[in-house]
């Protein structure tokens, strides 16, 4: 396993399996997002009052949110078949037409990261959604021919992680739009306990507390941390989840009271170290950290922005006073928010001088 797994939104075709088994099957099962689940439950009630099949649903939010999970809900409370795909996947309109022609009345499509979907292909989805017909082009040149052919109605569930990316026309044919927040620690302790149980692994209260405030506000998070911490308490504790157990194993997989992992620290401890706090460039503190720009990006830059530890500016990226903070470090008085702002914030946040109380 990377290292950067304990704490990566993302999730490989192994954990997704793992997923799986700790699913919520139906609405009433699933934690969070109450707003979501209060919308949703009316737009799939009303759909199966009358009959028909709901409006095309649209999801947004940070990845290991619970939007396949949520796909998945939404197939079974309906009772119709799920057609899982992704937007990658689909590379021309013949891919598209291909699944399209083959779903059967009332089956939920689910289309993941479908802001990725190859233009033709989007166009072509903007008259299976609306008229339920694709037009098959036969030929090519001047000759080409677009044969009409219906389809059976369907409902279509797209998911994405960037909903800024999607194209206008794509996005207004969706008759309901949820977005995902991450989630308070408290619905993260309620995710854990019922994981833990469907692990067999009864969990402390002390210890749910801890990994829930470790996890990022992100439920995939907080259940690769339980398995971990089982894993420490099976092979080198006493085969309890308690806190004791719970803090030495997420300090061997190098993940802080905060969330943050080697590559987050990484990050900060190269800004501040060695660029005195910023701005710099996001190339260069990819190089300097030893990774991919993207994985700086797209994995650890977001929750560093969130967090309030990083801001990104446009001459490039910035320690705030609350990474200096964390660091246990002194800003040199040039540094881009200065220290005599640093100290302030520290004082608005503890009430002291500065020390922890």
């Amino acid at each position: 396993m990377h290292e950067r797994d304990a704490v990566s939104p993302e999730a490989d075709v192994d954990e997704l399996r793992i997923e799986g088994a700790l699913r919520p099957r139906v609405l009433d099962e699933f934690v969070g997002q109450e707003r979501v689940r209060e919308q949703l439950s009316l737009v799939l009630h009303s759909a199966q009052r009358r009959n028909r099949a709901p409006d095309h649903i649209l999801m947004s939010g940070g990845p290991g949110l619970g939007k396949t999970t949520l796909a998945m809900i939404i197939a079974a409370e309906l009772g119709a078949p799920l057609r899982i795909s992704s937007g990658p996947a689909i590379e021309r309109s013949g891919d598209l037409a291909a699944v399209l022609s083959t779903l059967q009345e009332g089956e939920v499509l689910f289309l993941d990261e479908i802001h990725r979907m190859a233009r033709p292909a989007e166009e072509m989805l903007y008259v299976a959604m609306e008229d339920f017909r694709v037009d098959v082009v036969v030929g090519k040149g001047p000759g080409a021919t677009a044969i009409p052919l219906d389809i059976a109605p369907f409902t279509l569930v797209g998911a994405t992680t960037r909903a800024g990316m999607l194209p206008a026309p794509l996005r207004d044919r969706f008759g309901f739009t949820a977005h995902m927040d991450f989630y308070e620690p408290a619905e993260l302790e309620r995710i854990l306990h019922r994981s833990a149980g469907l692990l067999g692994a009864p969990l402390d209260e002390d210890a749910a507390r801890e990994i829930a405030g470790r996890s990022r506000g992100t439920p995939r998070i907080a259940n690769r941390l339980l398995r971990r911490v089982r894993d420490y308490a099976e092979v080198r504790g006493d085969g309890q989840l308690t806190l004791a157990n719970a803090h030495a194993a997420l300090e061997l997989y190098e993940v802080d009271a905060l969330g943050l992992d080697r590559l987050d620290r990484a990050i900060l401890d190269v800004l501040m170290n060695r660029f005195r706090g910023g701005p710099v460039g996001l190339s260069t503190l990819a190089v300097s950290v030893g990774e991919e720009a993207e994985t700086v990006e797209v994995v650890a830059e977001p929750f560093l922005v969130r967090s309030g530890f990083l801001a990104r500016t446009p001459r490039g990226r910035v320690a705030t006073p609350q990474a200096w903070a964390h660091m246990g470090l002194t800003p040199p008085p040039d540094a881009a928010f200065g220290a005599a702002q640093a100290a302030a914030s520290t004082v608005g946040a503890t009430g002291t001088d500065g020390a922890t109380p």
